[in-house]
């Protein structure tokens, strides 16, 4: 039986992770991942990051007017990391329920999409900042692209990195990882959990040697100071020592034997779900 959605919660000050789980099955057990968005807060204004899932849109904004009866500062912007449904399939709705929050990010083709709200698109660069009030969202280059168009956030209030497809990867519900940060979530292969979503939805990472990729994402990180990584898809980490070799093992892994080699892996005994 599904527990209530334990979202949203405050991973970081003025920093609120919203969504709900997606559900699929895997090895035979309930397998979740999350096409999440955050709310972050400064003192003057709120930001919305994501507009998350179809699907989730009606729960988000449910939690977004949960968070704004706390009397934080109004939503005044939406940062959208790509154009790809998960990360912005909420933006018609956004546009039609929040008529004064404006869009930014790599805006490209939004204006076919919605010409009526044209003037309500503002690009962002590498490099560009809002000011949020006692915190500015800047951004930033993305390491790991989903799409050409695809840009990253770094928050200066909690250090706090929003990297989009970067970190993505699922979690199982029958363990109870479901709105837990990464290090809470102790039973989580992580590496293996990277490995899959990465083969599965960014494909062209098994072509290369993500070596490159991981050494860049790393010292981008250390130019930065992150502290806190909240990924679209995935579970916030907030211990960077504990989590990040295992991500780095993740994101150079081989992937899946079930996509590699074509026939299904054997569950272990005792992990039938």
């Amino acid at each position: 039986m599904l527990k209530p959605n334990p979202l949203p919660r405050e991973i970081a000050p003025g920093v609120f992770w919203l969504g709900d789980c997606l559900e699929q099955e895997y090895q035979g057990r309930p397998y979740h991942s999350y096409n999440a968005a955050f709310l972050l807060c400064g003192s003057e204004a709120s930001m919305l990051v994501e507009t998350g899932h179809p699907k989730d849109f009606p729960e988000i904004e449910r939690q977004m007017l949960e968070l704004l009866d706390r009397n934080l500062p109004p939503i005044k912007y939406l940062f959208i990391t790509h154009q790809e449904t998960p990360h912005s399939g909420g933006l018609g709705r956004v546009f039609q329920n929040w008529p004064d929050i404006t869009v930014h990010g790599d805006i490209a083709d939004y204006h076919l999409a919605f010409p009526q709200h044209a003037d309500r698109l503002v690009p962002m660069e590498v490099g560009d900042e809002i000011d949020l009030g006692g915190r500015k969202f800047v951004a930033i280059e993305p390491v790991i692209r989903d799409l050409r168009t695809s840009l990253w956030g770094f928050d200066t209030g909690a250090n706090c990195l929003f990297p989009g497809d970067g970190f993505a990867y699922s979690h199982y519900h029958l363990d109870g990882h479901c709105g837990l940060l990464a290090e809470e979530a102790t039973s989580l292969d992580l590496k293996d959990v990277l490995a899959v979503f990465a083969e599965r939805a960014l494909f062209w990472t098994t072509t290369t040697d993500m070596n490159i990729y991981v050494d860049k994402l790393e010292a981008l990180m250390e130019d930065l100071g992150v502290e806190v990584v909240a990924p679209t898809h995935g579970l916030p980490i907030t211990n960077l020592a504990v989590t990040m070799p295992k991500v780095r093992d993740g994101l150079i892994a081989d992937g899946d034997p079930e996509m590699t080699l074509g026939e299904p892996p054997v569950p272990a005994e005792g992990n039938a779900g």
